[in-house]
């Protein structure tokens, strides 16, 4: 064990700095200090030696260089079990650091203030800071280093324990924690730069993910698996790493998968929007300038599947429509706010969770996806409808009502697992047939979950179909349009069993797979 004979204390954030150095000082260790730090220490009655006393020289440069010196990075990376490096700091009046506490100009904060400059980023970038803590974190057999406040308390307590020591078994968590802070801000700072460069290559050669911890979870998919939910840095604001619980229990990990994918779905319309998810997958959607008759359309979909899902509003959610939610049970409830009476009628029910989050969309967005040993990185599937873009391939053209039908079911498309079948009129889903190994059966569950006549209805398909069965099974049941990409080997027979049909088909040239 190292004790604690000479320690170096710089810090921007001073959140219990004075108790832990006066704690520290009852051992009877030499305190040095530099600028702010110094003067909150001996205001607080903390004896403190400048580093410019400790080094002989005075800070400079507007403060940009103090701790920049041989004599502290000397002793701090001077090995205590090495005879040459005993000698050459004492030939050169080196006194040994035993511990640095170090945390770093707020460069993250500043960024985040509106109108923040280049300029001021820049300095608020530190140097000194980050070159003693990993020059302290690679000595850790000698020297402990300390970056976060939160430590403090442990960090005494041993300390109090072993007469002014800390085991190595200490240092070195210390010195991995530190070099995690240093990696975390050098990443924060390498990221606004290129942003600011206009160097943000969405693919590059090396890709730094930084995530930030938002909450430890009770558990993953299933009980046996540890879990935790992380924002990514900089991104708080965004879809569900910006929500805020108003009510009910803890989230679940499958709680925040289903409110993602429920609330990128509401907010891909500007209409009134109320989607129900359950496992990911759409089992309601439906617009509608009335939101309680945009969510009863939704929840009569799939009555049963409806039962226990997430549901997600593009509007303050109403009293009305709380009433109606209330009467089912439902997980999770997520809206951009929610009126007081909503507030009263879902508060009632003591475990459902009610969740605010801003509107957004996903355009800009870089989609990753972890695997075993590596990861997938791609754009969002944000693509838009463009009617021009429809290539009509029957027949028969889609009417005007046809056309809507087709836009809203095809936008849901992007948001049911592949094979994705929708089945859809008048700004509500009829039947969603998902996830399945072929395309007919997606067609057949549709249909076979519907709950209103499927006759009448349009039918969207996130890809080609690669046989007529899929429209046949469509066909038998009164559908009267469909949108798909096209681009199928059996193209010409698949609109052919459209024309057997009297269906109007359109081609999009765009594929809406989610595996």
């Amino acid at each position: 064990m190292t004790v604690i004979k000479r320690i170096l204390i710089s810090v921007s954030n001073k959140e219990g700095i004075t108790d832990f150095a006066r704690s520290l000082s009852e051992y009877g260790p030499e305190i040095l200090s530099t600028g702010g730090t110094a003067k909150a220490l001996s205001e607080a009655g903390v004896k403190v030696r400048e580093v410019s006393d400790f080094t002989g020289f005075p800070e400079i440069l507007d403060g940009r260089v103090k701790t920049l010196h041989p004599k502290v990075h000397g002793a701090i990376l001077g090995r205590r079990d090495l005879k040459s490096h005993l000698d050459q700091m004492s030939e050169n009046s080196i006194e040994p650091i035993d511990m640095v506490v170090v945390n770093l100009y707020p460069f993250e904060a500043t960024i985040v203030k509106p109108g923040v400059t280049l300029e001021e980023a820049i300095e608020n970038i530190d140097i000194g800071g980050p070159a003693m803590i990993r020059s302290a974190a690679k000595n850790f057999k000698d020297v402990a280093v300390i970056v976060d406040p939160s430590d403090y308390d442990e960090v005494i307590e041993e300390i109090k324990a072993n007469n002014g020591a800390l085991t190595q078994e200490t240092r070195l968590k210390l010195s991995a924690k530190a070099y995690a802070h240093t990696a975390w801000y050098d990443g924060r700072i390498a990221d606004h730069l290129h942003n600011s460069a206009g160097l943000m290559d969405k693919l590059p050669d090396r890709k730094i993910i930084q995530l930030e911890k938002v909450q430890t979870m009770r558990y993953g998919e299933n009980p046996h698996q540890q879990a935790a939910f992380y924002k990514t840095a900089g991104s708080g604001a965004i879809g569900v790493a910006g929500a805020k619980q108003m009510h009910g229990k803890e989230l679940s990990f499958n709680n925040i998968v289903d409110m993602s994918a429920a609330y990128e779905l509401a907010c891909e319309f500007s209409d009134p929007c109320v989607a129900i998810i359950k496992h990911t997958n759409p089992c309601g959607v439906a617009l509608n300038e009335s939101l309680v008759q945009a969510y009863i359309d939704a929840r009569e979909t799939d009555p049963l599947s409806a039962f226990g899902g997430v549901i997600a509003v593009n509007r303050e959610l109403d009293e009305t429509v709380a009433k109606q939610i209330a009467a089912l049970f439902v997980e999770v409830v997520i809206a951009p706010g929610f009126s007081e009476g909503a507030i009263s009628a879902l508060t009632a029910k003591k475990n459902v969770r009610l969740i605010t989050a801003p509107k957004f969309n996903v355009e800009g967005q870089t989609a990753v996806r972890f695997i075993p040993g590596g990861a997938l990185m791609q754009d969002a599937d944000a693509v838009t409808f463009d009617p021009d873009d429809l290539k009509v391939v029957s027949k028969r053209e889609p009417t005007e009502d046809e056309l809507s039908a087709l836009k809203f079911a095809w936008i849901i498309s992007k948001h049911v697992k592949s094979n994705a079948i929708i089945y859809a009129r008048d700004n509500m889903t009829v039947g969603i047939g998902a996830g399945q190994m072929s395309r007919v059966d997606s067609a057949r569950i549709a249909v076979e979950k519907a709950t209103r006549p499927v006759e009448g209805s349009v039918m969207a398909s996130d890809a080609f179909f690669p046989f007529r069965d899929g429209i046949d099974a469509a066909g038998k049941v009164g559908v009267r349009a469909v949108i798909q990409p096209g681009g199928s080997v059996r193209d010409e027979e698949v609109i052919s069993a459209a024309d057997e049909y009297d269906m109007a088909m359109v081609f999009t040239g765009i594929r809406h797979f989610r595996h």
